[in-house]
């Protein structure tokens, strides 16, 4: 009786976990579930990593966070961390809070951070401080990538060479067709906005940015670690593409963050649209 009682209740535990409400899921590229230790494991093995989010979304930050604390074990510390959340022009404020060498009410006060950071971010930049890591701010000052919106790639030509250290070489290859930037125009137009093709050039020079500063840190023998939204990183396109050019023969790592009604299977949709696909449900809670 005792046997079959203790049977019976490893089985109602088993049930009760199969009916748990999942709170994400792995996918790879072609749609088969995939554990966290897979994409650990290939991550580790890699010289760059994207980790490709949704900005509001609670379970992409937390896995970002728990993913770089694994990777930093699996790689005895020998990473490097980025984000587009941070643009180059404030790398020196960055460093000077991970050296302790100004408060972080002056950072806060000066580094221009996400309305989301204390929530979503401060958690990344203070596991670099604590564990002294480099962290990259690789995104292009907003007011530039504002000026190619305005005047086309040619507006760049004007700023300084100084506001120059803070934007990929130029002229900045850039093919309209790529369809990271096509389908951003075209999904403009079919919401009646009136757009111009200054639209995907404003992102085509966040991306080149970030993958030419991505480009810089990787001849360190580091993992480079780079958090940014979903879109940048798609389809193994935008940052992806400019990074290829900068820095051929990279092994890279995507993962790609969406949201569905189901965690059963991955939507035919997102199908390839990177190494991983992390599935949330599309009703999970924001952070903002």
């Amino acid at each position: 009786m005792k046997k079959i009682l203790t049977i019976t209740l490893l089985f109602a535990i088993m049930v009760g976990f199969k009916n748990d409400k999942a709170a994400y899921r792995f996918f790879d590229a072609d749609g088969k579930k995939t554990k966290y230790s897979d994409v650990l494991k290939d991550a580790a093995e890699a010289d760059v990593v994207f980790f490709g989010e949704l900005h509001n979304n609670p379970i992409c930050h937390w896995l970002q966070y728990e993913l770089t604390k694994d990777l930093y074990t699996e790689k005895n510390g020998e990473i490097t961390l980025g984000a587009e959340m941070f643009e180059a022009d404030n790398q020196m404020i960055i460093n000077e809070y991970l050296n302790d060498q100004i408060s972080g009410k002056s950072y806060k006060k000066e580094a221009r951070l996400w309305p989301n950071y204390k929530t979503d971010y401060a958690p990344l930049m203070d596991f670099a401080k604590d564990s002294n890591l480099q962290f990259v701010a690789t995104n292009i000052p907003r007011r530039y990538a504002s000026v190619v919106y305005k005047k086309g790639f040619e507006g760049l030509d004007e700023l300084s060479a100084e506001a120059k250290l803070y934007i990929a070489p130029l002229p900045v290859e850039y093919d309209a067709e790529l369809e990271c930037y096509k389908s951003m125009l075209e999904g403009m137009e079919g919401m009646g906005a009136h757009v111009t093709e200054t639209l995907p050039m404003a992102q085509a020079i966040k991306d080149a940015t970030m993958g030419y500063m991505i480009a810089g840190y990787t001849d360190s023998g580091k993992l480079f670690i780079h958090y940014n939204g979903s879109y940048h990183s798609d389809n193994y396109q935008s940052i992806l593409w400019y990074l290829n050019k900068y820095k051929p023969g990279l092994k890279i790592v995507t993962i790609a963050s969406v949201e569905q009604s189901q965690l059963t299977d991955l939507d035919e949709e997102y199908l390839n649209r990177a190494n991983y696909i992390l599935a949330i449900p599309e009703d999970m809670t924001k952070t903002h």
